[in-house]
């Protein structure tokens, strides 16, 4: 575990280290990197180096008041992966990790990527706009979320900690797990919760994906009732010249944990290609 400094702010992050082509692990909303623990192992294992690291505002990482939009997102792991001086790289992003990949490619390139993997992620564009009617959140919706994070925070992170494992009505995982999850997002600062909700809710990542000329993996279950397949990686998969997709049968928003074992095998055959 470390610290490294970016864009005048730190990034608490962890790197296994060693010889093997390197994975960084961008992780979802109001989570950190620890979220990535099913994850981590099963790569390290396999001889990849795993990078995970916590998004400004969130975990160990420092809190600021302001940068909650993706191009900064996009700069600050833009700064770490020349930091770290990373090639080569494999970038997997879940949930709005995937909009961090979607803008990095957009304004960053790929010359330091080996591959893409966008898993229950937000783009291409959640917002229902006239030009985007397949979208799934209308506006009102982005701003129900935005005042149940800054009016009822705590009731808030519950119901959707919920929502986040559950499966048609069912929760996936064990009320263990759920409580791992409500305890990372604990950590996270008011502003950076409320200005995520608008970032993942309301940012058009379409251009950037037309961007994306690297392997690319989308994998998605097909009960996420957070970020519906449909509205999201279907349309993602789609954009992308061959790209693979993975749909996971009954599994929730946060299969890399209901589903860890299906999730990794997607993850780690994508990887070996």
């Amino acid at each position: 575990m470390a610290d490294i400094d970016v864009n005048d702010i730190s990034l608490h992050l962890t790197d296994t280290g060693g010889d093997g082509r390197p994975v960084v692990l961008i992780h979802g909303w109001p989570l950190s990197g620890a979220s990535w623990s099913e994850q981590v192992p099963a790569l390290t294992e396999a001889g990849y180096r795993v990078v995970t690291y916590d998004r400004r505002g969130f975990g160990e990482s420092d809190k600021p008041g302001a940068g909650y939009d993706y191009d900064t997102f996009a700069a600050d792991l833009a700064g770490l992966l020349t930091s770290l001086d990373l090639t080569d790289v494999t970038l997997v992003g879940f949930s709005m990790g995937g909009g961090e990949i979607a803008r990095y490619v957009g304004n960053h390139g790929t010359d330091r990527l080996h591959s893409v993997v966008f898993a229950g992620a937000v783009p291409p564009y959640l917002l229902k706009t006239d030009d985007n009617p397949d979208g799934g959140l209308a506006e009102s919706d982005v701003q129900d979320m935005e005042n149940g994070a800054r009016t009822d925070r705590e009731n808030f992170l519950d119901g959707f900690a919920t929502n986040f494992f559950s499966a048609d009505g069912e929760l996936k995982v064990t009320e263990e797990q759920r409580q791992d999850a409500l305890a990372l997002a604990a950590l996270a600062r008011d502003e950076a919760l409320v200005g995520c909700i608008g970032a993942f809710g309301r940012t058009d990542f379409r251009d950037d994906l037309t961007k994306v000329d690297v392997p690319t993996l989308v994998i998605h279950g097909d009960s996420d009732a957070i970020v519906p397949f449909e509205v999201s990686g279907q349309r993602t998969a789609e954009t992308i010249a061959d790209s693979t997709l993975v749909v996971v049968e009954g599994a929730p928003h946060g299969f890399n944990v209901s589903h860890a074992g299906e999730f990794n095998a997607a993850l780690l055959d994508f990887l070996a290609k």
